[in-house]
């Protein structure tokens, strides 16, 4: 029997620092997340970050926390109970940090009677701490507890049509009631050496201008060049103008070069060169989260008026629109019926 694990980050059980502090010990000493020895890792993570961090970071949750709870599980069990409504399989949903564990969505799908999954990371571009660190924790738990378990991902979909076509939807919808200037296309930032990490050819990627333009093996794996292509097929779908929109990255951490260019950076710049209407969109998510409820939609509308700017939006992630849910549940029923490789190529 098939089943389906859609995955997403994760949140804090609560705005408590207490729960705050053990989510982020989580996150941040995934191996994935901070790619340092453990030894400095533990120094870095437990020694200085948990002891300043979680309190600030409870702040945070708690400007964007719903009366439901965390918005990112909200949502992502709204989607997945629209997805179990449009198929027949079994459909369960897990997070990489937190309570909703992967072990916890996979034993749902193995108490059902599935051996067969598709597990669907709800990230459209690759990068080591959101795919890769899903893809290795469940691997190591298929081998561990569900030995008889037929595991596969869907792999980074960041260029498939139908996903194109529902992120370009949704941004239309809101550049119908926005008179906007510039639309600034913002990822979630990673350090430059992931992106080296991730080189499967250990030679192409540079981190230039012309690296990520030019055709390579290495794009399969290269978070970067995934992101700048989601920014070129939307402008394209969309018709936007050369010099109307741009990339950047946000969240950056520690002293290590980070890709660039930095989103509150860009914000400022451009609330400096006179842009007064701005749009933020955020498509390396699929759900709103923290990072684009608060860091984005919140800090980056701040820094934004300070510089003279005058109208600022963001458009919503994906979240559980029924556009969305029909294009994740048409892989899955295409996996379903035909044969795996085709479906998730």
């Amino acid at each position: 029997m098939k089943g389906v694990l859609l995955v997403n980050l994760g949140s804090p059980d609560s705005t408590q620092p207490k729960d705050v502090k053990k989510y982020l010990d989580e996150f941040l000493m995934d191996p994935r997340v901070i790619d340092v020895p453990r030894w400095a890792r533990i120094l870095l993570v437990r020694g200085i970050i948990l002891n300043t961090r979680p309190k600030q970071s409870a702040a945070a949750y708690k400007r964007i926390w719903w009366e439901e709870g965390s918005p990112l599980i909200v949502i992502s069990q709204r989607l997945q109970k629209k997805i179990q409504q449009r198929t027949t399989i079994p459909v369960a949903l897990a997070m990489r940090y937190g309570s909703m564990t992967l072990q916890k969505g996979l034993q749902e799908l193995a108490d059902k009677g599935v051996t067969e999954v598709l597990v669907i990371p709800l990230y459209p571009q690759f990068a080591m701490a959101t795919t890769e660190t899903i893809e290795v924790a469940i691997e190591k738990l298929q081998k561990m507890y569900f030995p008889q378990m037929e595991i596969t991902s869907v792999p980074a979909f960041y260029k498939k049509p139908d996903y194109i076509d529902v992120l370009s939807g949704s941004i239309s919808e809101t550049l119908k009631s926005f008179d906007y200037e510039h639309i600034l296309f913002s990822y979630h930032g990673v350090p430059e050496r992931h992106i080296r990490k991730s080189d499967i050819t250990q030679s192409h990627c540079k981190i230039n201008a012309a690296c990520c333009a030019t055709p390579s093996p290495a794009h399969q794996f290269c978070y970067r060049h995934q992101c700048l292509k989601t920014t070129s097929l939307v402008a394209e779908k969309l018709g936007l103008k050369e010099g109307t929109y741009s990339t950047s990255f946000q969240s950056r951490l520690g002293f290590d070069p980070w890709l660039l260019p930095y989103t509150d950076r860009t914000i400022e710049r451009l609330g400096k060169a006179g842009i007064k209407k701005l749009v933020v969109v955020t498509p390396a998510f699929v759900s709103d989260c923290l990072e684009t409820l608060e860091e984005i939609a919140m800090e980056g509308e701040e820094i934004f008026h300070e510089v003279g700017g005058k109208e600022f939006t963001t458009v919503p992630c994906l979240n559980d629109r029924d556009d969305w849910a029909d294009v994740l549940t048409g892989w899955i029923d295409h996996w379903r019926i035909v044969d795996t490789k085709s479906a998730i190529a």
